[in-house]
């Protein structure tokens, strides 16, 4: 995982004055954690905020919030603190399967990251979750790649040009590949100017079956899932859409006990 913090900290310079803005997808997710969890107030602990956008707007909601980042995106994160009200939030700097964190959450939350490394990293960060930061009762929601869509991306190339109205200020590739062996998505960036310089982030997917089969051993189990606008149990889903071919990712609602 020696490629994390080096490539969410270019990427956040590439495209963090356009994305680093609160937007429908930070309200929304807050409205997922008082749907799941309840309205609080609640202590959250938030794994890779990025540049804590969601982070804020949950503190705004009234909770008190930690947000755990490794790359220089938590110093975009920082900026939000003085807006939190009537909540708080702490940002902390540092490596999420290393950081020890004082008390209990009733909430840990991960959004749009789970899936960095290994099946046995996987497991080593539930863990923590379950054991270490979770209270008695509390509920973990993480957002996990979903492979069937990301399958899907096979061999597609983007090319994306500057915006700088809207803060996008360089001009970029990708390029997604999908192993189907490993489950696993690659996906590749680099600037035109610097085409010698690509960087790659490598991210394992999970159906929700092959998760139910990661948590075992972890203290945590798979409750529910929410895809798109709908929240389902784990079960047969015959032709579900939603997952088969209409998002990447899925939110899993995970318990102790």
């Amino acid at each position: 995982m020696d490629w994390v913090d080096g490539f969410y900290s270019r990427t956040g310079r590439w495209w963090g004055a356009a994305e680093g803005r609160i937007t429908e997808r930070d309200h929304h997710r807050v409205d997922l954690l008082h749907e799941h969890a309840g309205t609080g107030p609640l202590r959250v602990l938030e794994l890779g905020p990025g540049y804590g956008t969601t982070a804020v707007v949950t503190a705004q909601a009234g909770h008190d919030v930690t947000a755990v980042e490794i790359s220089d995106r938590a110093d975009r994160a920082r900026g939000f603190v003085t807006e939190a009200a009537p909540g708080t939030l702490t940002v902390i700097k540092d490596d999420f399967f290393r950081v020890r964190l004082d008390g209990r959450f009733d909430v840990v939350t991960y959004f749009n990251g789970f899936g960095v490394g290994s099946d046995a990293d996987q497991r080593r960060l539930l863990t923590r979750i379950a054991t270490e930061w979770l209270r008695p009762g509390g509920v973990a929601l993480i957002d996990v790649y979903n492979p069937f869509v990301w399958a899907g991306w096979h061999d597609n190339e983007e090319h994306r040009m500057p915006d700088p109205a809207r803060g996008y200020e360089h001009e970029l590739h990708e390029r997604t590949t999908f192993d189907p062996v490993t489950c696993a998505a690659i996906d590749t960036w680099w600037d035109v100017t610097r085409p010698d310089e690509k960087i790659t982030q490598v991210l394992r997917c999970y159906t929700p079956a092959d998760l139910a089969l990661l948590l075992g051993g972890t203290g945590l189990h798979l409750k529910a899932f929410t895809v798109g606008d709908r929240t389902l149990t784990p079960g047969p889903q015959p032709g579900l859409a939603e997952l088969l071919a209409e998002h990447h990712e899925y939110l899993a609602v995970l318990r102790t006990g």
